[in-house]
């Protein structure tokens, strides 16, 4: 995939398997993409255990370095997105919709039926973002985030592989 900078051409990104010599540069935008509720290294590390019985995780990478990481709880017909992340750097570049684009093909090739995530209440890009996916309000949890900080859950009825949907 090529992308485009704010500032000209950028070089491409690659979407890669996240191995635990990332988690480091992902615990860097971890912190700032979700400061109030950060993943701990040993959160990262449990998950990554779970890889593939029922986890997959990926990083995309610029130039060696990790811009962005997303994942997935598989257990078939449902399954859950855990985390999407994009370094501040990145934003805007299409990088979350082709990790949410992996996240998809993933849940297809796992025989997934229904793709669930929470978002934040208040986060209109990432909400617009999913909806123009395909996801569609299904639920809202109240203070998931904290106190006056809601979560509403979307869902995506997932295509099966050679299906129009």
């Amino acid at each position: 995939m090529s992308s485009q900078s704010p500032t000209g051409p950028a070089s491409p990104v690659t979407l890669e398997r996240m191995r635990w010599w990332d988690l480091e540069q992902v615990l860097a935008i971890e912190s700032v993409a979700f400061p109030d509720r950060t993943w701990t290294a040993g959160q990262f590390w449990s998950e990554l255990a779970r890889v593939p019985e029922s986890r997959w995780y990926g990083v995309l990478r610029r130039e060696g370095a990790v811009v962005g990481y997303a994942g997935l709880n598989a257990l078939p017909p449902e399954a859950d997105v855990l985390t999407v992340a994009v370094a501040p750097t990145e934003r805007g570049l299409g990088h979350g919709r082709l990790l949410m684009g992996a996240l998809v093909e993933e849940s297809i090739r796992r025989g997934v039926r229904m793709l669930h995530l929470e978002v934040a209440s208040d986060n209109e890009a990432a909400r617009m973002l999913y909806g123009s996916l395909g996801f569609v309000p299904s639920g809202r949890r109240r203070d998931y985030y904290g106190r006056g900080h809601d979560a509403l859950l979307m869902t995506l009825r997932v295509p099966s592989g050679g299906e129009d949907g």
